[in-house]
């Protein structure tokens, strides 16, 4: 099961998403919207909006900008929580 997080190493949200994640168990890939090429438009593709970090499930649901908890939440819901 694969995890897509979109988002930019200054972004101080993407760092908390990619720690609930890493917290909860859960693997993920990186898109660096600033350094991957299309990483940027693929995130608005997904959101329809311009805020990261864009959590992308497996289920082809998403999150933006998701606390600890949303992410702890989705997690359970999918059986990927640890």
């Amino acid at each position: 099961m694969t995890i897509d997080v979109y988002g930019a190493d200054w972004c101080g949200d993407c760092h908390r998403a990619k720690d609930a994640l890493k917290r909860f168990g859960a693997e993920y890939t990186w898109h660096d919207i600033e350094s991957e090429e299309g990483a940027a438009e693929r995130a608005v593709e997904i959101s329809g909006q311009k805020h990261i970090p864009v959590v992308l499930y497996n289920d082809g649901s998403f999150q933006v900008e998701p606390s600890a908890n949303d992410i702890k939440a989705k997690l359970v819901e999918l059986g990927m929580a640890l």
